[in-house]
């Protein structure tokens, strides 16, 4: 699917479009919405390279990472929290098949499950993750998690946590201080990020009550920096 197509996404219904382009390729910058919980209100995005990294960050109008969902006790029908990356990066440059979707790293909060790699326990913090997202219209026309089809053997990453979706749990190093969340992915993993655009989104998902394809959807965009999901920042060097 092409960006054109997503940005008449039903799911971007409903949201402010009002923006305002930062002053340098590798800011945007957004309007305060006093509409959206502060947590998840977006006024600035921004990708830069430094001392080897590249530094994910997103700014919001106030106490980052402390919305988080209500613990359920259930896998199925729980909820995700998540600030997004999306980015222009191809699949194969994070350890999928190549051209499987939009290619997208995540924060992430579940307090009813864990995803990390190799067994280990993730349910109780933000963590990273990157994530092929893909439109399907059992998500209410939106986006989800691209599933893993039972007969299917796709190329995955060495830190694929096992759920039957294209996703990573790579350990990448998370700060979540006052109104920003950062993550620094190390360069060397993922060269192709020096030349990437990317845009900043905050999300809720949903397991599938069901526990079957689409098993994770998308359910509620909060904000979407650019407003219209148009990638226009670009990775840059930190100033």
């Amino acid at each position: 699917m092409n960006r054109k197509g997503l940005i008449g996404l039903g799911f971007l219904a409903g949201l402010s479009l009002c923006f305002a382009a930062g002053a340098h390729a590798n800011e945007i910058k957004a309007q305060r919405d006093d509409k959206v919980l502060a947590p998840f209100d977006i006024v600035e995005t921004t990708v830069t390279t430094k001392d080897g990294y590249a530094i994910f960050e997103t700014k919001v109008r106030g106490d980052a990472g402390k919305s988080r969902p209500d613990a359920t006790g259930r896998f199925q029908g729980s909820g995700v929290y998540a600030y997004v990356w999306p980015t222009s990066l191809n699949s194969a440059d994070v350890g999928f098949d190549k051209d499987q979707g939009i290619v997208a790293l995540a924060l992430t909060f579940h307090p009813d499950f864990d995803d990390a790699a190799k067994g280990a326990k993730n349910h109780d913090h933000w963590h990273p993750h990157w994530v092929v997202l893909t439109e399907d219209k059992f998500c209410g026309g939106g986006l989800k998690v691209r599933d893993i089809p039972n007969d299917a053997h796709p190329k995955l990453p060495e830190t694929w946590p096992g759920a039957a979706i294209l996703i990573d749990s790579p350990d990448y190093l998370t700060e979540i201080s006052g109104d920003a969340v950062k993550v620094r992915v190390p360069l060397d993993r993922i060269g192709a990020l020096k030349s990437a655009s990317f845009d900043g989104v905050t999300a809720g998902l949903r397991v599938n009550a069901d526990l079957s394809a689409p098993l994770l959807c998308v359910a509620n965009v909060f904000k979407v920096t650019s407003g219209n999901l148009s990638l226009p920042g670009k990775v840059g060097p930190s100033r």
